[in-house]
């Protein structure tokens, strides 16, 4: 079996698992960011949350998803592009939260650069936009 998770796997060093073959592939499937609780409904119930947790960790690590904050503080998790890998997440993009269907989503929009004060430092930046999504638009 030679499926796009697996070659996904295979590409970031992974051990192919039941586990990570069907988090990796509800998210392959999915065009929008998951949660945690998510993710739980989704797959099958063999999976405790635990394993889930360690599996998101393993792929987060690896470079493979990546964090997306909500206006509602939760923790969510998106596929990373390719620039990503085990030494750090390149994800200066614009998170977009549809106030009619709640999914967000990644777009291919870079944050713009902000001029921070003397002596501050960014390790990492976050933008959410909210609004209506295209599909909820129709």
């Amino acid at each position: 079996m030679n499926t796009a998770s697996d070659r996904l796997l295979k590409n970031f060093r992974l051990r192919s698992t039941p586990t990570r073959q069907e988090i990796l592939h509800l998210f392959l499937k999915r065009t929008y960011a998951l949660s945690h609780g998510d993710i739980e409904k989704e797959i099958n119930n063999d999976f405790d949350r635990v394993t889930v947790y360690r599996t998101l960790k393993t792929f987060l690590d690896k470079g493979l998803i990546h964090k997306v904050l909500d206006d509602e503080g939760s923790l969510k998790y998106a596929l990373c592009n390719d620039a990503c890998n085990t030494a750090g997440h390149h994800h200066d993009h614009v998170h977009f939260k549809c106030t009619a269907c709640g999914q967000t989503s990644c777009l291919s929009v870079e944050i713009p650069a902000v001029k921070l004060p003397k002596g501050f430092r960014v390790n990492e930046q976050n933008l959410l936009i909210q609004g209506v999504c295209e599909r909820c638009a129709k």
